[in-house]
């Protein structure tokens, strides 16, 4: 017999449920996560059959452009790696962001009567085509890094998109969107045919069959397998497939047919490209990432003035806590519109951005008390730089311009993270390719990157545009090392989300001691104070988004601070993923998120 207050058999039920709605996912031969189960899969077939980390993490990107349509990816988009080859040591940023076309000029803009480069919904998309990176980001870091051919890599992207994959439910909600046919009808031939049924939703667990961008993949693999040579050799004639073959000629071809801006050389030319990461250091770890061609060293500069408070004593997501945080975060973004652009065309005062003494100084701007009411002027790191200060101050974007209205991209995109057995580590973010805003390119089964409408046309701006520069781009993740040793890697989706999302899953790691499925599940907030990154621009002043799971009472309690509007949002960054590997034993662990159709596996 037992009492009310006796605990229940556990032959009936656990007396008390896990701390996370997933589990965290373990492993010793290797862990993958990624934005579909499918995804993760394709990934993990790579290591099952004796493949390496970026053998897994090519494999699930090729797939992740098959299952994952509606995460705003297509393979003619663009991605961002970070990754480490234990072999060689090697620790770099690989660039597949995509560039401007040689037609993209501030002048021919204007002579269009545009003052910022224009995007769907609507017939101007056609002027905001990038040139296509993530193809020659994929191939470069097989042919670098990985073991097996290309065609190896791309059967299972094959196999999903010829043969078919089940409808699924996040990705039908998506589509359910009106602006998604409005923009297919504009181009025909969109994509209408291919992902509706007879102008409808297509149910849950119905084939989504994909023969043009089945058709696409293999003639890749056709160019490898003519190229008598090495594996090397192989892979690069698929890219040369891609960028100066048949491929490349049809891209360019309808292109041309709907008015678009892309030429021949453009794709002809795009190199990918690999750099030494910018870092920091924050609780005994240092934490790398991409330089200013990416928002990237807006989560350093965070971490490195947050640094200067007792988060821990104010409490995890408490109403003081989410204040300071905020406050950086806007910080940042001020330096972020006005300093950040492609460092290859630009000098962008990064060593004096990453100073700890800029960010102390950073730090004294924080009213603990006193929300700013709008995007706060930007600081002066050019003090604390080696480079020289431009003689006048440059215009940001937003300055005499607030706007208000739809965010540019509210489906966020995919992230992918392996972890193998031999210690490397690799973490993906492919964009770009948005089906309501793009142009659905037929014989591709895919739409095309608008990422150039991240560009400005201020003379003097770090991002202004230029052909051949790299958009100041949303997309960012990174790798963490101890002592010298990677250890793990960090990723969220979500536009202007990205960098505020990450800086939050660092700090519940590394400050708080969570596992990465308590960061990831963890409710996450964002300022919304800053002009979107994409078309058209919009911007929320003060305004503060939170997600589920915050109490009633913080919204007061953050109002009494001077936060403006606070809403409740289903995200604040979507698909977020921490993947660790413990240096002494080996051991892996892996997260999914649950705010989307993520799936982790381990091995």
């Amino acid at each position: 017999m037992t009492t009310n207050g006796s605990i229940p058999s556990l032959d009936k039920g656990d007396a008390k449920r896990p701390p996370t709605g997933r589990p965290v996912v373990y492993g010793t031969k290797g862990v993958i996560s990624s934005g579909h189960y499918l995804t993760s899969m394709a990934g993990m077939q790579m290591l099952l059959n004796g493949g390496n980390a970026f053998d897994a993490v090519v494999a699930a990107c090729y797939a992740a452009g098959v299952t994952e349509p509606l995460a705003n990816y297509s393979l003619l988009a663009e991605g961002v790696f970070m990754l480490y080859d234990a072999k060689s040591g090697d620790l770099l940023s690989l660039s597949g962001q995509g560039t401007a076309p040689n037609k993209a000029t501030v002048e021919f803009y204007k002579s269009l009567g545009h003052d910022v480069i224009p995007t769907g919904p609507g017939e101007d998309a056609p002027l905001s085509f990038t040139v296509p990176g993530v193809v020659a980001a994929l191939n470069s870091m097989l042919e670098k890094y990985g073991t097996k051919s290309l065609g190896e890599i791309l059967e299972p992207a094959i196999h999903y998109a010829d043969d078919g994959f089940p409808n699924y439910e996040y990705m039908l909600q998506r589509l359910g969107d009106q602006s998604i046919r409005d923009q297919f009808a504009l181009f025909p031939a969109g994509g209408e045919e291919i992902f509706f049924d007879d102008g409808n939703v297509p149910e849950p667990g119905t084939l989504l069959i994909q023969k043009n961008l089945a058709m696409m993949l293999k003639q890749m693999v056709t160019s490898e397998d003519s190229r008598n040579g090495s594996r090397e050799q192989g892979i690069q004639a698929a890219t040369d497939e891609f960028y100066q073959g048949n491929i490349a000629a049809s891209i360019v071809d309808f292109s041309t047919k709907v008015g678009g801006i892309l030429e021949a050389n453009d794709l002809a030319s795009y190199v990918p490209k690999y750099g030494n990461p910018c870092k920091t250091t924050f609780l005994g770890h240092e934490i790398h990432g991409h330089s200013t061609w990416t928002q990237g060293i807006m989560t350093f500069q965070a971490l490195n003035i947050l640094e200067n408070f007792d988060l821990k004593g104010l409490g995890h997501n408490s109403p003081d806590y989410i204040h300071i945080v905020i406050e950086a975060l806007k910080l940042c973004f001020a330096d972020r519109d006005a300093y950040y652009g492609d460092p290859d065309y630009v000098t962008v005062p990064i060593d004096g951005l990453l100073s700890k003494k800029y960010a102390a100084e950073q730090a004294k701007r924080i009213d603990p008390k006193s929300a700013y009411p709008e995007l706060p002027l930007p600081g002066d790191p050019w003090k604390y730089s080696q480079s020289d200060a431009p003689s006048e101050r440059t215009q940001t974007p937003e300055q005499g311009k607030v706007k208000t209205g739809p965010t540019g991209n509210a489906t966020g995109t995919t992230h992918i993270s392996c972890i193998d057995a031999q210690g490397n580590l690799v973490c993906a973010t492919p964009s770009g390719g948005s089906f309501s805003k793009g142009v659905f390119f037929p014989d591709q089964g895919a739409s095309i990157s608008s990422r150039i409408e991240m560009f400005n046309f201020i003379d003097g701006h770090p991002n202004r545009l230029e052909p051949g520069k790299r958009p100041r781009t949303t997309l960012i993740n990174y790798i963490v090392t101890k002592d010298d040793v990677p250890v793990m890697t960090f990723g969220c989706p979500g536009g202007d989300h990205q960098a505020q999302a990450n800086t939050q899953l660092i700090l519940n790691s590394l400050l708080f001691g969570m596992n990465p499925q308590e960061s990831v599940e963890a409710p996450r907030f964002a300022t919304e104070s800053v002009p979107d990154s994409f078309y058209p621009h919009s911007y929320y002043p003060n305004r503060v988004s939170l997600e589920e799971g915050f109490p009633s009472e913080i919204t007061s309690a953050l109002k009494e601070k001077g936060h403006g509007e606070i809403v409740r949002t289903a995200t604040c960054g979507m698909g977020a993923t921490i993947s660790r590997r413990e240096p002494t034993t080996g051991v892996m662990s892996t997260s999914g998120d649950p705010r989307r159709s993520c799936y982790a596996l381990g091995w």
